[in-house]
């Protein structure tokens, strides 16, 4: 699978993929992600990827001809590169606190696809001809506000990503994650279990203990998943 960010800051992240489970990835070869600086698709000698928007107010608007030709442009080279291959899924992504709220629904939507495009805003806004004719979806990943949107793009990436064959070293990591936690009895998401781990009992400096579970070193596996199943319900409905 191929990710293509549409940046103004293309080297903004870099180093989180030298690192982890992407880099791996992309050593691979399971994944390949490019950044792609905006203003290389700019026309002229500023490089400008932003102007004061029509009918006054705060702040500058990305235009959307820079946004236009890098995305037409990483198509092409896509088109080229796969030539002779069909049935290509490409879905282009603009990146904006107006958008759907990602989730882990929508990270295994993505993690079918060949190629996923993020286009990433940055100042007052993106013009609204990126959202209406550019863009197949506009995603959020909170109510909140960032300086852009290479971070949400990054989160996308690594969401979707580990969903893939092979990234993970352990196939089962993904089966007793958060969000992905089926009920024995409902069909619906849970965050995942508590967990501990080595020693049992851990003494503070002020003399107090805290205890792992009994049930968790019982040795009845039963019983442990019973727990476990029941500590899902609590933390879920709280």
């Amino acid at each position: 699978m191929r990710f293509d960010i549409v940046t103004i800051f293309p080297n903004i992240l870099t180093s989180y993929l030298e690192e982890g489970i992407l880099a791996r990835a992309v050593k691979k070869k399971i994944v390949k992600i490019n950044f792609h600086n905006l203003r290389d698709y700019t026309n002229n000698k500023h490089r400008t990827t932003d102007d004061k928007p029509f009918g006054g107010g705060p702040g500058m608007v990305m235009m959307v001809e820079p946004i236009y030709k890098a995305v037409e442009a990483i198509k092409a080279r896509r088109a080229v590169s796969h030539k002779g291959r069909n049935g290509q899924k490409t879905k282009i992504i603009l990146l904006s606190p107006r958008g759907k709220k990602f989730d882990q629904k929508m990270a295994k939507k993505f993690s079918k696809l060949d190629q996923l495009i993020l286009i990433c805003g940055r100042y007052e806004g993106i013009d609204e001809r990126v959202k209406k004719n550019i863009a197949d979806e506009v995603v959020s990943i909170g109510d909140y506000v960032l300086s852009g949107g290479e971070l949400p793009a990054m989160i996308i990436i690594e969401a979707v990503a580990r969903l893939m064959p092979g990234v993970l070293g352990n196939k089962e990591s993904l089966m007793f994650e958060s969000h992905n936690l089926r009920s024995i009895n409902k069909d619906s998401q849970f965050l995942d279990f508590p967990q501990y781990t080595r020693p049992q009992n851990f003494k503070t400096k002020e003399g107090k203990i805290w205890k792992t579970p009994k049930v968790l070193i019982s040795g009845h596996h039963a019983e442990i998943e019973k727990w476990r199943e029941k500590q899902c319900h609590k933390h879920n409905n709280t």
